[in-house]
């Protein structure tokens, strides 16, 4: 998670583009999320609005092992400083992979 979520930020995401489908309706809880194209989504956060974009970038090579990655683009309209960091603390929290 960051300390801050600016209005607008890009972000890498170890997953595939078939994943990050799979997982986006979840991590954005009971809010509408309209896939409005190749690569874009929209999600409604009350009067405001967030714009996702994203686009994949060369896996990740440590030895043999191959991680995939997509760049993720954030765009954040009329919505305020605190409902953006709810938002993104339970989106980052669903989003959350790993063992341990």
């Amino acid at each position: 998670m960051q300390a801050r979520y600016p209005p607008r930020f890009e972000r890498e995401m170890g997953c595939t583009e078939a994943e990050w489908l799979g997982w986006l309706p979840g991590a954005c809880g009971a809010r509408s999320v309209d896939l409005a194209g190749d690569a874009t989504a929209q999600v409604s956060l009350g009067e405001g609005v967030l714009d996702l974009n994203w686009s994949p970038l060369p896996d990740r090579q440590i030895a043999l092992m191959r991680l995939p990655r997509l760049a993720v683009n954030f765009s954040f309209t009329a919505v305020d400083e605190a409902d953006r960091e709810r938002f993104m603390r339970y989106f980052d929290l669903f989003m959350q992979r790993g063992g341990g």
